[in-house]
């Protein structure tokens, strides 16, 4: 009787073991486009006012959306890259994204606050 029921155990015990092997697998990595996030928020801790559009541009590459427009004299750019995630849709949006403010191809600021700044000042 003892020798049947050994092998009833050791089948539970392995198949106990190599279920938690099967959940592990993978856990530790992160998906495409949360490095790209976390990219992007390592190059946004790095910027300078004053940083040359084009630079900016070469560190981070194309932006999410873009906006521009003249202020007088000044031409407003405004770039944006994903920096979190705040929707499981599968899209983009601003409410993810932080946007960065040029005037004449000179970065002048980061952020929303930056950003409102720049809108608010044009209404």
């Amino acid at each position: 009787m003892n020798h049947q029921k050994s092998p009833l155990v050791l089948v539970a015990l392995l198949s106990v073991s190599l279920s938690a092997c099967v959940i592990n697998v993978g856990s530790d990595e992160d998906t495409g486009w949360q490095k790209q996030e976390k990219l992007n928020r390592q190059h946004v801790a790095n910027l300078g006012v004053g940083m040359k559009l084009d630079v900016v541009k070469q560190m981070l590459g194309s932006p999410d959306f873009s906006e521009a427009y003249p202020d007088g004299a000044a031409q407003v750019e405004v770039l944006f890259y994903r920096t979190q995630r705040r929707h499981d849709d599968g899209k983009t949006t601003l409410d993810e994204c932080t946007p960065l403010v040029f005037n004449n191809g000179s970065l002048i600021g980061w952020g929303n606050t930056a950003y409102s700044q720049v809108t608010t000042a044009k209404l």
